[in-house]
Protein backbone atom coordinates (compact mmCIF):
# COMPACT_ATOMS: atom_id res chain seq x y z
CA UNK A 1 0.00 0.00 0.00
CA UNK A 2 1.33 3.43 -0.88
CA UNK A 3 2.09 5.69 2.04
CA UNK A 4 -0.07 8.79 2.20
CA UNK A 5 1.20 11.82 4.09
CA UNK A 6 -1.22 13.61 6.35
CA UNK A 7 -3.16 16.39 4.69
CA UNK A 8 -2.31 19.38 6.89
CA UNK A 9 -5.06 21.51 5.38
CA UNK A 10 -7.64 18.89 6.40
CA UNK A 11 -6.24 18.53 9.93
CA UNK A 12 -7.40 20.18 13.14
CA UNK A 13 -5.53 20.64 16.38
CA UNK A 14 -7.45 19.53 19.46
CA UNK A 15 -6.30 20.69 22.87
CA UNK A 16 -7.21 20.92 26.58
CA UNK A 17 -8.21 17.26 26.55
CA UNK A 18 -9.02 15.47 29.78
CA UNK A 19 -6.68 12.60 30.65
CA UNK A 20 -9.59 10.18 30.25
CA UNK A 21 -10.00 11.04 26.57
CA UNK A 22 -8.79 8.29 24.23
CA UNK A 23 -8.10 8.27 20.51
CA UNK A 24 -11.27 6.24 19.91
CA UNK A 25 -13.36 8.69 21.93
CA UNK A 26 -11.89 11.69 20.07
CA UNK A 27 -12.60 9.86 16.79
CA UNK A 28 -16.26 9.37 17.72
CA UNK A 29 -16.59 12.95 18.95
CA UNK A 30 -15.08 14.61 15.87
CA UNK A 31 -16.94 12.22 13.56
CA UNK A 32 -19.99 14.40 14.22
CA UNK A 33 -18.34 17.10 12.09
CA UNK A 34 -17.37 14.88 9.15
CA UNK A 35 -15.53 11.72 8.04
CA UNK A 36 -12.35 11.20 10.09
CA UNK A 37 -9.23 9.72 8.49
CA UNK A 38 -6.81 9.66 11.40
CA UNK A 39 -6.48 10.62 15.08
CA UNK A 40 -3.10 11.11 16.75
CA UNK A 41 -2.68 11.94 20.46
CA UNK A 42 1.07 12.15 21.19
CA UNK A 43 1.97 10.29 24.38
CA UNK A 44 4.52 10.84 27.09
CA UNK A 45 7.31 8.35 26.56
CA UNK A 46 7.50 7.51 30.28
CA UNK A 47 3.88 7.42 31.43
CA UNK A 48 2.41 6.48 28.03
CA UNK A 49 -0.45 8.91 28.63
CA UNK A 50 -1.39 11.61 26.16
CA UNK A 51 -0.39 15.18 26.98
CA UNK A 52 -3.74 16.85 26.52
CA UNK A 53 -3.59 17.60 22.80
CA UNK A 54 -3.55 15.91 19.42
CA UNK A 55 -4.37 16.11 15.73
CA UNK A 56 -7.41 14.89 13.82
CA UNK A 57 -7.30 14.52 10.04
CA UNK A 58 -10.57 14.73 8.12
CA UNK A 59 -11.41 13.56 4.63
CA UNK A 60 -11.57 17.10 3.29
CA UNK A 61 -10.50 20.61 4.19
CA UNK A 62 -14.16 21.66 4.37
CA UNK A 63 -14.80 19.03 7.06
CA UNK A 64 -11.85 20.37 9.09
CA UNK A 65 -13.12 23.95 8.75
CA UNK A 66 -16.58 22.84 9.88
CA UNK A 67 -15.15 20.96 12.87
CA UNK A 68 -13.18 24.03 13.96
CA UNK A 69 -16.38 26.09 13.84
CA UNK A 70 -18.79 23.80 15.68
CA UNK A 71 -16.57 21.76 18.03
CA UNK A 72 -14.37 24.46 19.52
CA UNK A 73 -15.09 25.10 23.22
CA UNK A 74 -17.54 22.25 23.67
CA UNK A 75 -17.15 20.59 27.07
CA UNK A 76 -15.68 17.14 27.56
CA UNK A 77 -15.73 16.01 31.20
CA UNK A 78 -16.40 19.60 32.15
CA UNK A 79 -13.41 21.03 30.25
CA UNK A 80 -13.89 23.22 27.15
CA UNK A 81 -11.77 21.64 24.43
CA UNK A 82 -9.89 23.71 21.88
CA UNK A 83 -10.35 22.83 18.21
CA UNK A 84 -8.77 24.84 15.39
CA UNK A 85 -7.01 24.31 12.12
CA UNK A 86 -3.60 22.74 12.70
CA UNK A 87 -1.98 24.82 9.97
CA UNK A 88 -3.14 28.07 11.53
CA UNK A 89 -2.05 26.93 14.97
CA UNK A 90 1.39 26.03 13.68
CA UNK A 91 1.79 29.45 12.06
CA UNK A 92 1.14 31.05 15.43
CA UNK A 93 3.74 28.91 17.17
CA UNK A 94 6.34 28.42 14.43
CA UNK A 95 9.38 30.53 15.23
CA UNK A 96 11.82 28.63 13.00
CA UNK A 97 13.08 26.20 15.64
CA UNK A 98 13.02 23.31 13.17
CA UNK A 99 15.56 20.50 13.38
CA UNK A 100 16.85 18.09 10.74
CA UNK A 101 17.29 14.54 12.06
CA UNK A 102 19.58 12.51 9.78
CA UNK A 103 20.75 8.91 9.48
CA UNK A 104 17.53 7.50 10.90
CA UNK A 105 17.12 3.76 11.35
CA UNK A 106 14.28 2.33 9.20
CA UNK A 107 12.52 1.26 12.41
CA UNK A 108 12.24 4.86 13.67
CA UNK A 109 8.78 6.28 13.03
CA UNK A 110 7.06 9.60 13.78
CA UNK A 111 5.97 8.44 17.22
CA UNK A 112 9.53 7.44 18.09
CA UNK A 113 10.76 10.90 17.13
CA UNK A 114 8.03 12.55 19.14
CA UNK A 115 8.65 10.39 22.20
CA UNK A 116 12.36 11.14 22.02
CA UNK A 117 12.36 14.86 21.30
CA UNK A 118 9.32 15.95 23.31
CA UNK A 119 11.50 15.57 26.40
CA UNK A 120 13.18 18.85 25.40
CA UNK A 121 10.08 21.01 24.98
CA UNK A 122 6.78 21.63 23.20
CA UNK A 123 6.63 20.15 19.68
CA UNK A 124 4.22 22.16 17.54
CA UNK A 125 3.22 19.45 15.08
CA UNK A 126 3.68 15.75 14.51
CA UNK A 127 7.31 15.05 13.50
CA UNK A 128 7.73 14.48 9.79
CA UNK A 129 9.76 11.58 8.38
CA UNK A 130 10.34 11.86 4.63
CA UNK A 131 9.10 8.65 3.01
CA UNK A 132 9.05 6.98 -0.35
CA UNK A 133 5.59 7.72 -1.83
CA UNK A 134 5.28 4.21 -3.26
CA UNK A 135 6.56 1.96 -0.46
CA UNK A 136 6.09 4.18 2.59
CA UNK A 137 9.65 3.40 3.69
CA UNK A 138 11.53 6.17 5.42
CA UNK A 139 14.35 7.81 3.48
CA UNK A 140 16.56 8.12 6.53
CA UNK A 141 15.77 11.64 7.69
CA UNK A 142 13.03 13.70 9.26
CA UNK A 143 12.12 17.01 10.88
CA UNK A 144 11.01 18.16 14.33
CA UNK A 145 9.72 21.68 15.10
CA UNK A 146 9.71 23.26 18.57
CA UNK A 147 7.93 26.40 19.75
CA UNK A 148 11.14 28.00 21.04
CA UNK A 149 14.88 27.97 20.39
CA UNK A 150 15.82 27.01 23.93
CA UNK A 151 14.20 23.61 23.38
CA UNK A 152 15.73 23.06 19.94
CA UNK A 153 19.19 24.08 21.21
CA UNK A 154 18.89 21.61 24.08
CA UNK A 155 17.81 18.84 21.69
CA UNK A 156 20.84 19.43 19.47
CA UNK A 157 23.23 19.44 22.43
CA UNK A 158 21.79 16.23 23.87
CA UNK A 159 20.91 14.18 20.77
CA UNK A 160 23.48 14.95 18.05
CA UNK A 161 25.62 11.85 17.71
CA UNK A 162 23.40 9.69 19.93
CA UNK A 163 21.92 6.34 18.89
CA UNK A 164 18.25 5.88 17.98
CA UNK A 165 17.48 2.21 17.49
CA UNK A 166 20.71 0.95 15.95
CA UNK A 167 22.05 4.03 14.16
CA UNK A 168 23.90 7.14 15.26
CA UNK A 169 21.79 10.15 14.29
CA UNK A 170 22.80 13.66 13.36
CA UNK A 171 20.74 16.57 14.71
CA UNK A 172 21.10 20.10 13.36
CA UNK A 173 18.97 23.04 12.30
CA UNK A 174 17.10 22.37 9.08
CA UNK A 175 17.62 24.38 5.92
CA UNK A 176 14.98 26.99 5.20
CA UNK A 177 12.55 26.31 2.39
CA UNK A 178 13.46 29.40 0.40
CA UNK A 179 16.36 27.52 -1.23
CA UNK A 180 19.09 30.03 -0.38
CA UNK A 181 21.08 27.56 1.67
CA UNK A 182 20.45 29.25 5.02
CA UNK A 183 19.62 27.18 8.06
CA UNK A 184 17.08 27.91 10.76
CA UNK A 185 18.32 29.12 14.13
CA UNK A 186 19.89 32.37 12.93
CA UNK A 187 20.30 35.39 15.20
CA UNK A 188 17.60 37.21 13.21
CA UNK A 189 15.08 34.40 13.76
CA UNK A 190 15.86 34.29 17.46
CA UNK A 191 15.37 38.03 17.77
CA UNK A 192 12.03 37.90 15.96
CA UNK A 193 10.94 34.98 18.14
CA UNK A 194 11.73 36.84 21.36
CA UNK A 195 9.97 39.98 20.11
CA UNK A 196 6.98 37.95 18.99
CA UNK A 197 6.60 36.34 22.41
CA UNK A 198 6.64 39.76 24.08
CA UNK A 199 4.18 41.25 21.61
CA UNK A 200 1.76 38.34 21.90
CA UNK A 201 1.81 37.60 25.61
CA UNK A 202 2.34 40.85 27.52
CA UNK A 203 -0.46 43.06 26.11
CA UNK A 204 -3.06 40.39 26.88
CA UNK A 205 -1.91 40.08 30.47
CA UNK A 206 -1.81 43.83 30.99
CA UNK A 207 -5.24 44.28 29.47
CA UNK A 208 -6.66 41.49 31.63
CA UNK A 209 -5.17 43.02 34.78
CA UNK A 210 -6.45 46.49 33.91
CA UNK A 211 -9.90 45.24 33.08
CA UNK A 212 -10.16 43.17 36.25
CA UNK A 213 -9.04 46.12 38.39
CA UNK A 214 -11.67 48.37 36.79
CA UNK A 215 -14.32 45.72 37.36
CA UNK A 216 -13.30 45.34 40.99
CA UNK A 217 -13.45 49.10 41.58
CA UNK A 218 -16.90 49.37 40.00
CA UNK A 219 -18.18 46.39 41.97
CA UNK A 220 -16.79 47.74 45.23
CA UNK A 221 -18.53 51.06 44.63
CA UNK A 222 -21.81 49.27 44.02
CA UNK A 223 -21.36 47.16 47.13
CA UNK A 224 -20.61 50.21 49.27
CA UNK A 225 -23.80 51.87 48.07
CA UNK A 226 -25.90 48.79 48.78
CA UNK A 227 -24.36 47.37 51.98
CA UNK A 228 -23.39 48.96 55.26
CA UNK A 229 -20.44 46.56 55.50
CA UNK A 230 -18.91 46.35 52.02
CA UNK A 231 -16.00 44.22 53.18
CA UNK A 232 -18.22 41.68 54.88
CA UNK A 233 -18.77 38.02 53.95
CA UNK A 234 -20.78 38.89 50.84
CA UNK A 235 -18.02 40.99 49.27
CA UNK A 236 -17.68 39.97 45.64
CA UNK A 237 -14.63 39.90 43.38
CA UNK A 238 -15.30 39.21 39.69
CA UNK A 239 -13.69 36.19 38.09
CA UNK A 240 -11.30 36.72 35.20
Amino acid sequence: MAYMERNQDATVYIGNLDTRASESLVWELLLQAGPVVNVHLPKDRVTQTHQGFGFVEFLSEEDADYAARIMNQIRLWGKPIRVNKATADRRNLDVGATLFIGNLDPEVDEKSLYDTFSAFGQIIQTPNITRDPETGSGRGFGFVSFDNFESSDAAIDAMDGQFLMNKQVSVSYAFKKDGKGERHGSAAERLLASQGQKNIQMPHRLFADQQSNQQQQQQQQQQQQQQPYPNGPNHFYPAY
